[in-house]
């Protein structure tokens, strides 16, 4: 069996009815399963993901949940099977973990779901901190960042079924790129991927396959991103909260254009 780090597809037998009769399918389908994220010996929460790149997701899910205030606070990841799913344990400076329970944060997230257990609406709207990444975004590297995109995208082309989101270099090359069934969970994978590499250099932007949330916005401006594109649509939430922080916000970036809801001035010619 593939290590858990390479895993994200696999094959299921099927069938196709048409008018012709039965065909029997071996297809390959996206990986799903259930995750929990343990901190110090305490169960934090437990997401629906895909079970690669799992160090990527607690560095990340850490960091732009503010559990951790940085890198250094995580002591050490290690990824283990557990009965029907997988265990994430991940030891932290025992600062953020007094934090961490006098949050009272309990979560039971579910594919897509990014504040599933939330106890208050403060814990869910928290402010995002500006954002300070130099200069502006050109449309020419968001254009060049998202055609690039999908081929980079390896169980998409497999299984048909993930989201992917990458960091963009401010001339719109790809730096990163990371996958999940979860569109939350691939962002905070990528960011998880940026604080390990410190290759989340300034003026770099966000590119997303999905439609961008306010969850989205917020992972995004916690990695330092100058812009968050993404394929499909934004919410009212997330442009409002992309303004506050600074963060310029593209969404519809397909077939030659792209619509700006944050921060115009930051896109460039």
């Amino acid at each position: 069996m593939d290590s858990i780090a390479d895993r994200g597809s696999i094959h299921l037998p099927a069938h196709r009815l048409t008018a012709s009769g039965d065909e029997a399918l071996d297809e390959i389908v996206a990986e799903e399963v259930a995750v929990a994220l343990v901190y110090n010996g305490v169960s934090h929460a437990v997401m629906m993901a895909t079970p690669g790149d799992l160090e990527d997701l607690a560095r990340g899910f850490s960091l732009t949940e503010g559990i951790v205030d940085k890198p250094a606070d995580i002591y050490d990841i290690e990824v283990e099977p557990a009965g029907r799913g997988i265990e994430v344990r991940i030891e932290i400076a025992s600062a953020r973990l007094a934090a961490l329970r006098a949050r009272r944060r309990n979560l039971g997230g579910r594919t897509g779901c990014g504040l599933c257990g939330i106890e208050s609406l403060d814990a869910a709207l928290r402010t995002v901190p500006p954002v300070r990444a130099p200069g502006a975004v050109s449309r020419a590297a968001i254009a060049r960042a998202m055609a690039a995109l999908p081929p980079a995208q390896r169980l998409n082309r497999e299984n048909g079924a993930t989201h992917a989101a990458a960091w963009a270099a401010s001339d719109g090359a790809l730096v990163a790129v990371r996958e999940d069934v979860g569109r939350h969970n691939a962002l905070d994978k990528l960011a998880g991927a940026l604080a390990k590499s410190g290759e989340a250099k300034p003026g770099g932007f966000v590119v997303v396959t999905s439609r961008c949330s306010y969850e989205m916005v917020q992972k995004a401006a916690a990695i330092g991103a100058a812009a968050i594109a993404a394929v499909s649509a934004p919410t009212s939430l997330a442009i409002a909260t992309a303004e506050q922080a600074g963060l310029a916000l593209v969404a519809f970036v397909r077939d030659g254009r792209l619509t700006v809801y944050a921060h115009a001035e930051r896109i460039a010619a």
